[in-house]
């Protein structure tokens, strides 16, 4: 590379790359793609600056494509002229998916903490297996944790008696945070009704007649 110009590289660029098992002349062109200035693909410049040939980087070029990590997309230069430039979106599209499912990774390890932070007490080995078949197969991540809280406010800190109520919820049709909220507020409902209608029932009324 010409010591005109540092090429500069993050922990985010490395690990991606080492995932998409990338060789090395592959690596340092799109390494060159993502520090460069003017992405018109010029052959010419590209191997003078990577010192590589011009068959080497045609050859990583067309893997890279091929890959969908990188891409060519049409564009205008200052005289109007149509050109194809070089889109790295591809490469930072598989960055950020990356992340995304390193996030949803942390909140599943959470949600063994949040249990045993509600239980007071460490996990057993078949209780994680549990709640990773819930969370992963059966149920969402949610609705486990509102039947956890139905559970210890039940004084139940055990995972049988939280798959008996996530059975039921299910049976019921239950399957979100919300339609067990609005279920037992129903349920409420109800109960106050009735408690309405026994007080207001003229008993005195009833016997006289």
């Amino acid at each position: 590379m010409s010591n005109s110009k540092k090429y500069v590289v993050d922990t985010d660029f490395i690990g991606e790359a080492c995932k998409l098992n990338l060789s090395l002349q592959e690596f340092l062109l799109l390494l060159y793609f993502v520090n460069a200035d003017d992405l018109t693909f010029d052959l010419e410049k590209i191997s003078s600056k990577l010192k590589i040939s011009n068959e080497v980087i045609l050859n990583a070029f067309n893997t890279l494509l091929s890959k969908n990590i990188i891409s060519l997309v049409s564009d205008k230069n200052e005289l109007g002229k149509r050109i194809d430039k070089i889109s790295i979106d591809g490469f930072y599209k598989n960055i950020e998916e990356e992340k995304q499912k390193e996030i949803k990774k942390r909140t599943k390890e959470d949600v063994f903490s949040i249990f045993e932070k509600k239980f007071q007490r460490t996990l057993s080995s078949k209780e994680i297996e549990q709640i990773k078949v819930w969370c992963e197969m059966m149920y969402s991540e949610e609705l486990v944790l509102r039947a956890l809280d139905e559970a210890v406010y039940n004084g139940a800190t055990n995972s049988k008696y939280i798959d008996t109520i996530l059975y039921e919820w299910s049976k019921k049709g239950l399957k979100t945070k919300e339609d067990v909220d609005n279920y037992f507020q129903k349920q409420n409902e109800y109960k106050k009704l009735e408690e309405t209608s026994v007080f207001e029932f003229n008993w005195l009324d009833n016997y006289d007649k």
